[in-house]
């Protein structure tokens, strides 16, 4: 069965939209008017355009700015998917489909990739998306200078350049069967060439919302763009943004409608939400999870038994049915989702099991252990709560686990990575290559337990390049069993994404499941109904 055939398939039982089809078929190299010619079924309902949308979010920091290199939030994440354009954008069904670029194709070996920009973009300004504006924005990542997080997506880039203004060919060091993916990371909007570099600092994009106001802490303000390329995106007049990190905060400003939707719903307030009239809550199961983060390059964390005895003292079923309320499951230490492509079911499951945690700590040379943990709600949403209840499970174990409660504000630029055993979040990534990338990879940036691990490492690249399957699916499971028995990462527990709107809001149809709140691309795919 061709591409196309499934794609049709796909839309007659109702699994994509018609948006989704035309995307994916535009990716496939095909003009939208072949994929629109190619529908046969009832034309859809147009969403309604205008409004004023308000959204309270759980996160945001005095500490955030507009360089997309060094974002790390669910705030600057969503503001930046809403005034940014991207090369590729993650569907609702978790697929790669066309942005800025609106096909591509790569070498049979997946080591050379051309890219073909969509004509007549403009950035806010009015100015032409070229490719040299592309390329000036993936080098923004690359080089030893970048500070960027996206330094490891890009990093296998041998080579880029122009053919023409509207095509870029990358050329990689290997091959990668996941590049378009990469391409779709929030730290790597298109923006607009400015010298050597590119100009972050203005906040001009090219996205279906243009950045009127951003007070790092506290909001943003933003508004339609009315020249965007696309006309079934981006349906508000005018967007205004919240950071809420208290999570009374949040769900107050829902109920007196002083927002119309929040992110990281207090679980202890479904029921409450649940009942009030005007309301819906949605709970959506992804690739999120909680972890606990020790630094290897630290002591006592730079002893794998320690690491382990720590592993076997988090009773993780109590933080999935105290924590998240049933909203998640068991995590298994490793960032790898049990719906993702290539996880691991056949890995055996760390138990909570204090008598195993007292006989690492033996091969380790300790009778007893005391150690701090760093934790606050920025973290997620009753970290300080879990970190309680891993003390309590740690006691049993002989280890003594000092929960040291840190302030909201600054948690991410103060804490994290700075205190050698924290609470955090991560969202996850769409494929196993940039999710490991990302966080794993020894000496990346955003390697927030500082692992090496040299077979790890090996196993990246082989895997990236690797086209058969059956054999990918080898090092991704090796891969995750590393993780798991050698790094640094507790990752007791995998949350669903929960958050709650109004019902005068019209979802466009099922939600993306990569980011919280429809991928974070409610700004776009939203309207008032």
């Amino acid at each position: 069965m061709s591409d196309i055939d499934q794609l049709k398939n796909k839309l007659a039982r109702g699994e994509i939209s018609r948006r989704e089809f035309i995307s994916r078929m535009a990716a496939l190299g095909l003009a939208t008017t072949t994929a629109g010619a190619l529908w046969s079924g009832p034309a859809l309902a147009a969403q309604k355009k205008g409004g004023h949308f308000r959204v309270g979010k759980g996160h945001g920091s005095t500490t955030d700015n507009l360089d997309p290199g060094n974002w790390e939030n669910g705030f600057t994440i969503s503001m930046g998917f809403a005034f940014h354009g991207y090369l590729t954008e993650i569907g609702k069904d978790g697929s790669v489909q066309s942005g800025v670029a609106e096909s591509w194709e790569s070498s049979p070996d997946a080591a050379i990739w051309a890219l073909k920009l969509r004509k007549g973009i403009t950035f806010h300004n009015g100015k032409p998306v070229t490719s040299a504006d592309v390329i000036a924005s993936i080098n923004y990542h690359r080089g030893e200078d970048s500070t960027s997080a996206a330094g490891p997506l890009v990093a296998d880039i041998k080579n880029l350049k122009a053919d023409g203004a509207d095509t870029v060919v990358f050329t990689l060091e290997g091959g990668n069967a996941d590049f378009p993916f990469a391409l779709s990371d929030y730290h790597m909007p298109v923006m607009p060439a400015k010298g050597d570099s590119v100009d972050w600092e203005s906040g001009i994009g090219c996205g279906v919302y243009r950045l009127d106001e951003f007070k790092p802490g506290i909001g943003a303000k933003l508004s339609r763009n009315a020249d965007h390329w696309a006309n079934d995106r981006g349906f508000f007049d005018s967007i205004e943004m919240l950071a809420l990190t208290d999570p009374n905060a949040r769900t107050t400003a829902l109920l007196t409608d002083d927002v119309d939707a929040i992110d990281r719903v207090d679980l202890k307030t479904v029921a409450m939400l649940k009942r009030k009239a005007g309301h819906t809550v949605h709970s959506v199961a992804g690739t999120q999870h909680y972890t606990f983060a020790m630094s290897c390059n630290q002591k006592p964390y730079d002893d794998v038994n320690v690491r382990l005895a720590l592993k076997h003292a988090v009773n993780r079923q109590e933080l999935v049915d105290k924590i998240l309320l049933g909203y998640g499951v068991v995590g298994n230490d490793h960032p790898i989702g049990p719906g993702q492509r290539f996880f691991n079911k056949d890995l055996p499951q760390t138990p909570y099991d204090p008598d195993k945690a007292k006989f690492y700590l033996k091969k380790s040379g300790l009778d007893s252990l005391e150690v701090s943990l760093s934790a606050a709600d920025a973290a997620f949403a009753g970290a300080v709560d879990a970190a309680v209840l891993f003390q309590n499970s740690a006691s049993k174990a002989g280890i003594k686990l000092n929960v040291l409660r840190e302030p909201n504000d600054g948690y991410w630029a103060d804490v994290w990575m700075k205190k050698p055993f924290s609470a955090v979040y991560w969202s996850g990534r769409p494929t196993e290559d940039s999710m490991f990338s990302t966080a794993f990879k020894s000496g990346v940036a955003w390697n927030d337990t500082f692992w090496s691990n040299k077979r790890f490492d090996e196993l990246l690249l082989k895997a990236r390049a690797e086209l058969e399957e059956s054999k990918r699916r080898e090092m991704y499971y090796e891969m995750q069993r590393l993780v798991n028995q050698d790094g640094g990462l507790i990752a007791p527990m995998f949350a669903s994404y929960v958050f709650a709107t109004s019902n005068k809001i019209d979802h466009g149809g099922a939600f993306g499941s990569n980011w919280d709140m429809d991928g974070e691309r409610w700004a776009e795919r939203w309207s008032f109904a």
